[in-house]
């Protein structure tokens, strides 16, 4: 397995004593039931202009047009605020995708099926929020897009001022991606329209049991 550039911080170890989880009124168990399905993060993973936020919005659209509560976590949207702080550095890469993995923890554990777009190029990374959530609630969405297909779309321009050097530590450029080796999910934009790389992380959904509508 791949390793991310630096040595994860064990958080646990920072916390004060006197910090201690609150037990809500409200369980888990009672808010899925309320919601009328099972909570999972749909954790979609690929290069720039792979297509991750275009088909984690579709399917969101999908879900909640069925009745789903539903939210998506935008990489671009979180850094305009709670990631704000952070750069595009291998360091402050891990960083900004153990951030999203807790805040992801917190939508899940509200009943929600939260889609989470972020390039998260580090494998141990995608496996570090895995590991926080309980079995079948972190799904793996691999969008499988060939880097020349992302670099001929370039919808923001970051291709081209990468080439040029105008950018440094760009994914699929000068900073590595690690492609997962069995996510519960793949699909290629390349071959699909959005509607059907939509329709396909839905149908995963329906067959295994999220979905009671």
């Amino acid at each position: 397995m791949s390793q991310s550039p630096y040595k994860q911080v064990d958080v646990t170890g920072d916390k004060s004593s006197d910090v201690v989880w609150h037990q809500a009124s409200v369980t888990h168990d009672e808010r899925v039931r309320a919601n009328g399905h099972k909570s999972a993060v749909l954790w979609f993973t690929g290069l720039s202009g792979s297509g991750k936020s275009t088909v984690a919005n579709a399917v969101d659209k999908l879900l909640h047009d069925s009745g789903c509560k539903t939210y998506v976590l935008d990489g671009d949207n979180v850094r305009h605020g709670l990631n704000g702080d952070l750069s595009f550095s291998d360091v402050d890469r891990v960083e900004n995708i153990r951030r999203i993995g807790e805040v992801s923890k917190l939508f899940v554990d509200a009943g929600l099926i939260v889609s989470t777009a972020f390039i998260s190029p580090f494998t141990q990374d995608r496996d570090m929020v895995r590991k926080q959530l309980s079995s079948g609630q972190f799904i793996e969405v691999f969008i499988d897009t060939p880097l020349e297909v992302c670099e001929q779309r370039d919808p923001k321009g970051l291709y081209k001022k990468a080439r040029a050097g105008e950018i440094k530590n760009f994914t699929g450029i000068d900073s590595s991606y690690e492609a997962p080796l069995s996510p519960e999910i793949i699909v290629n934009t390349a071959d699909k329209s959005v509607k059907q790389c939509a329709e396909l992380v839905v149908e995963y959904l329906r067959e295994y049991g999220y979905l009671s509508r």
